[in-house]
């Protein structure tokens, strides 16, 4: 299957005790399916990888792709900043018989250079056989992968293209003009999925898409056949919803609206804690608005124009 589209970075259910809820996130994986999405991404920044344990993380992979059962690519999210754990993970991702691919972020907190960076991702890649996603996320990582490295590390034979969080339109242009046709660049942030996509990204990694899959699968869909009327309508209506995921740090308020639509407890890990209560109120606000409780458990997927 060829990677494009919308992609979700999937959230991590917990239970109220704090376990991973297993039935929750197999329920999730399915909706996600059923409303049209691409292919999922678990355990990345949004799954709150850093608060799993290996056990743990290994298992929320198997779910998912188990759930997925073949429909539809998943690239599991496999990030360490010391070199050598990020191969080790790598290698244990790949005996789940299934996985598509990896998805691999900058080494955090030591913030290395860019030839430590080449070297870091190179290491993984070639670890594996499976097909390898790089995820530049310099606000969360403190360390930036320019367009150079990526082309560098675009001559792996295994590394198929980038997840690019930057936020940076100039830098993600100057990638997508001069990476080879084949290389896949994904908006890492809702908000410029459309300018990424006019620009010739391959789609969207998106965390709006938790809650409302069909509509921004819709939106991607729309932009990627160049129904570009269709796609600033259903950009235009949901963009508010879009931001607010990010009015306290991802993913507390995505959760706090998947908790709303009866997909998830409102339970994050320490140090992630819930939104606060005026946040609460504006996104209850927010998502009434938007009609998305109209029809629950379907969350207002019978709102066609969207």
């Amino acid at each position: 299957m060829e990677l494009m589209g919308c992609g979700t970075a999937l959230v991590t259910p917990f239970r109220k005790d704090g376990g991973v809820d297993e039935p929750a996130l197999h329920a999730l994986v399915n909706w996600q399916i059923e409303h049209g999405i691409d292919f999922l991404v678990p355990c990345g920044t949004t799954g709150e990888a850093s608060t799993l344990t290996e056990a743990e993380w290994l298992r929320a992979v198997e779910v998912v792709v188990a759930a997925a059962a073949g429909r539809v690519p998943v690239f599991a999210g496999c990030t360490h900043n010391a070199t050598h754990e990020a191969v080790s993970k790598a290698r244990k991702l790949a005996q789940i018989h299934g996985l598509t691919g990896i998805l691999t972020a900058n080494p955090y907190y030591n913030r290395p250079g860019q030839e430590g960076q080449y070297q870091h991702f190179k290491a993984v890649a070639e670890a594996v056989d499976l097909p390898v996603l790089l995820y530049n996320i310099p606000g969360r990582t403190g360390a930036n992968l320019e367009p150079t490295t990526v082309l560098r590390l675009a001559e792996l034979p295994n590394v198929i293209g980038i997840k690019e969080s930057s936020g940076n339109l100039a830098q993600i242009t100057e990638l997508l003009t001069t990476a080879p046709r084949n290389f896949k660049v994904f908006a890492g942030d809702d908000g410029v999925a459309l300018p990424v996509i006019s620009l010739g990204g391959s789609g969207l990694i998106s965390v709006a898409s938790n809650a409302i899959p069909g509509q921004m699968s819709r939106m991607v869909g729309a932009a990627m056949e160049n129904d570009w009327m269709s796609a600033r309508r259903i950009n235009r209506h949901f963009y508010r919803l879009m931001q607010a995921h990010f009015w306290e740090p991802n993913p507390a308020p995505i959760k706090a609206v998947l908790s709303m639509l009866g997909k998830c407890e409102d339970v994050l890990r320490l140090p992630m804690v819930p939104v606060s209560a005026a946040t609460r109120r504006k996104l209850e606000c927010m998502v009434g608005e938007l009609g998305l409780l109209v029809g629950v458990p379907g969350t207002g997927e019978d709102l066609r124009m969207f």
